[in-house]
């Protein structure tokens, strides 16, 4: 199945809940978002791109709406 991503910027803090059930935030800065598979997409970030977070597509939504994630493409 093809995988769409996108270039994009966090502007505000997203929480996330991480594999170990702790909340974690994405810091402000740039980021791939790629849609995968159902209803989810994996938000990339860090210097290598050696950090993510696979998060509901409705929540990366929400994010988007009210303007802490900004697809730029």
């Amino acid at each position: 199945m093809l995988h769409t991503t996108h270039t994009a910027r966090i502007t505000g803090p997203i929480e996330v809940v991480a594999h170990d059930g702790h909340a974690r935030t994405i810091p402000v800065g740039p980021c791939l978002v790629e849609e995968l598979s159902g209803d989810l997409v994996d938000i990339v970030w860090g210097a290598a791109g050696e950090k993510s977070a696979v998060v509901p597509t409705a929540a990366a939504e929400d994010a988007e709406r009210e303007g802490w994630l900004v697809l730029l493409d």
